[in-house]
């Protein structure tokens, strides 16, 4: 079988949500290739130590974002970048999109599935394994497994985002916490929060993908009881109050949820935020200082930042 190579330049900051909207049109998969990754291997930065690196691979400052469309699907790419650049829109200046240019070719792809696969490998958080369904792991006796779709919505533990919320959490998280997840993607932190041991966990994302892929997966690790996943922007109608609230979203959607904080969050209860650049750390920082919570706690990996808050006695 022959695929559609659509590959979308962005910006690293950018490139998850291109990518999670890419995710609606592939059962082939979607690839990002990030400028930051190469110039972190050439400084040692990244923690891993390459003794060749291909000269051909250039540091553009580029992100490039590659989806594999099956042929019939390629009707679809003007719609596909119109939803991306309405994204770009919405965001305006708090998130840049780049150039936004397209490519396409046509590539063999008989095997393409399989070894995109391969790609793929447990990823350790602290106590928590992420493994693909696909993969046998066994676990030791510490562990608990976080089982995810091969064709998900956002959300694998590979980003630094991800990560952090999970080994954050790890920290935070109180057994029998009610929790909540804002722009759940593939629910993997409301289902590690399962795992281990929350009470209930409710989950909500704007994106119908996110919510059928963070439902499957709930079912698929023995947790659907216990979590709750509703299509929502930001806390919508969610009327329950969370001893712990988690964000892995943009810094633009981390303000607008900010106001609603409190209102769905317990007193002493915690907030782990994350997706968040550099240059919008302090315009998050405003925000949730502005709804009186405390600040705990700020992490960095990569170029992504995480803050832990602590709310009040009401």
């Amino acid at each position: 079988m022959k695929y559609i190579e659509l590959t979308v330049r962005t910006t690293s900051e950018a490139s998850e949500l291109v990518a999670d909207i890419l995710w609606d049109y592939t059962e082939g998969g979607v690839a990002i290739s990030d400028s930051a990754d190469v110039v972190a291997l050439q400084s040692g930065k990244s923690g891993i130590f390459w003794d060749y690196l291909d000269e051909s691979l250039q540091t553009t400052g580029e992100t490039l974002v590659k989806a594999f469309l099956s042929p019939d699907r390629e009707p679809a790419i003007p719609e596909i970048m119109q939803r991306i650049r309405a994204a770009a829109a919405r965001a305006g200046e708090f998130c840049s999109f780049g150039t936004l240019e397209e490519t396409k070719r046509t590539i063999d792809g008989d095997d393409w599935i399989d070894v995109w696969k391969k790609h793929f490998r447990p990823i350790h958080l602290g106590n928590i394994v992420v493994v693909p369904e696909w993969i046998e792991y066994s676990k030791k006796p510490e562990e608990e497994v976080v089982l995810l779709d091969s064709n998900m919505a956002f959300g694998t533990g590979e980003h630094e985002t991800t990560a952090m919320c999970v080994e954050l959490m790890q920290k935070y998280l109180g057994k029998e916490d009610v929790v909540l997840d804002v722009g759940c993607g593939s629910g993997i932190l409301g289902i590690a929060a399962a795992k281990l041991g929350a009470k209930q966990c409710y989950l909500t994302d704007v994106d119908p993908v996110a919510v059928s892929s963070a439902e499957h997966n709930a079912l698929k690790n023995g947790v659907a009881q216990r979590v709750t996943v509703k299509q929502s922007d930001l806390v919508g109608d969610v009327s329950m109050v969370a001893d712990l609230l988690l964000a892995n979203i943009t810094a633009e959607i981390l303000c607008r949820l900010a106001p609603a904080v409190p209102a769905h969050l317990r007193a002493g209860g915690t907030v782990i935020l994350s997706g968040i650049i550099r240059e919008r750390l302090g315009l998050v920082k405003e925000s949730f200082a502005a709804q009186g919570l405390t600040l705990l706690e700020c992490r960095q990996k990569g170029e992504w930042y995480a803050l832990v808050y602590k709310g009040g006695v009401k």
